[in-house]
């Protein structure tokens, strides 16, 4: 049986939208403790310090690092998408939608440097993309529902280092730099979220701040499941493996 991601709960709804144990619905905006209304980090938070640290990421891709402007673009996209990441779990499902949406027109682009390398016909090439979109798109949201509980593993540090190896893996080719600068975008983008979360995570009113129950949730190097940390830590040590087969057989 495959693991589930650290199971939790449910708390009450947060404005109208279900909220999983530790707060961020649609909008993320309130949730109620014995304080009274309390602020949470949602989507659209995450998404808007991600789209923010990705612009700044990419025009430092640009100047001083010397990309080009296109490249540049690239990464801010790829760190706005990496703040996404984390909730794909969510319970709401508007995240986990969205970023099916997503994947399933990306990952495909992701990989045509690589299928072209392997030199397939323009029909099987054809074939392979729509395939990989239906697969993306109708059949991604039923596989994380089955295998994910929101606040798992994928709110983790090592889920950090899985979508950074996993997109300098999947954008084939041989511009190494650029490969690393996307990888490393994408890692930016997760590791806002999960700060994110873990400041909302700390009740600031009053003079005395208040960690709340989600604290400690986010930035973690292993959850209460072991099947699932173990599971973790395997796809972490199977991606560091491929990553330096990778630069071992760079060509010169």
């Amino acid at each position: 049986m495959l693991p589930r991601f650290f199971p939790t709960g449910k708390n009450p709804l947060v404005r109208g939208f279900p909220s999983d144990q530790y707060g961020g619905g649609i909008a993320g905006e309130t949730i109620y403790s014995e304080r009274g209304p309390s602020p949470v980090a949602g989507f659209r938070t995450h998404i808007a310090v991600s789209s923010g640290l990705g612009v700044a990421y990419g025009a430092v891709a640009v100047e001083p690092l010397g990309f080009p402007t296109e490249a540049g673009v690239l990464a801010a996209v790829f760190t706005g998408v990496g703040g996404m990441l984390p909730d794909v779990d969510s319970d709401t499902g508007v995240p986990m939608r969205e970023m099916s949406h997503l994947a399933s027109v990306v990952i495909p682009l992701m990989l045509l440097p690589r299928l072209v390398q392997l030199e397939l016909t323009r029909e099987t090439l054809l074939a392979v993309l729509l395939i990989s979109y239906v697969s993306l798109r109708f059949f991604m949201l039923f596989i994380f529902r089955r295998l994910t509980v929101h606040r798992g593993m994928f709110h983790s540090i090592p889920a950090i280092l899985v979508a950074g190896l996993a997109v300098y893996l999947a954008y084939g080719g041989p511009n190494r730099p650029l490969r690393w600068l996307l990888a490393v975008g994408v890692m930016l983008g997760f590791l806002s979220h999960l700060l994110l979360d873990e400041w909302f995570a700390v009740d600031w009113r009053g003079l005395v701040p208040r960690l709340k129950p989600s604290a400690g949730s986010a930035l973690k190097l292993y959850s209460r499941s072991h099947r699932a940390t173990a599971f973790c830590y395997l796809l972490l040590g199977g991606l560091i493996y491929l990553t330096l087969l990778d630069h071992v057989h760079a060509p010169e």
